[in-house]
């Protein structure tokens, strides 16, 4: 009798799944797709860009700065006053030292607005500005 109960007891751990291996895969995927994600920054606004066809992709862009057709200037999904723009730079430039910055223009924003944009931009210390366009 007692030897039956040993038996029968080994023969139902034998049928028992050991799940810890796969659980391990699957914190390991999760490890690997968090750290191989790419995290998209967005202005917080969408803006009516200029066609070209002349466009390059930047690839170390990610300073992104948009302006709307009513000339506000929106970074990091918040509306920025054009004072604070070089701030702005300078902390996301101390961030990433190696990105560039994007300015998304509308079509009817103003030159000026561009233009005081970019100039604060240069003055944060970054030269490498952009202005983003649609490809044709």
């Amino acid at each position: 009798m007692r030897r039956s109960v040993i038996s029968q007891a080994a023969q139902e751990e034998e049928n028992n799944i050991d799940l810890t291996p796969m659980l391990d895969v699957v914190f390991i995927m999760l490890i690997f797709f968090i750290v191989t994600a790419s995290f998209i920054k967005e202005t917080g606004i969408e803006v009516n860009r200029p066609d070209t066809s002349t466009a390059v992709q930047k690839k170390n862009a990610n300073i992104l700065i948009a302006i709307t057709a009513s000339n506000e200037i929106w970074a990091d999904k918040r509306r920025i006053d054009i004072r604070s723009v070089r701030a702005f730079v300078e902390r996301m430039h101390a961030e990433n030292p190696k990105g560039a910055v994007v300015v998304q223009a509308d079509n009817d924003a103003k030159v000026e607005t561009l233009t005081a944009v970019v100039d604060a931009a240069r003055e944060a210390g970054v030269f490498d500005v952009s202005v983003a366009t649609e490809n044709e």
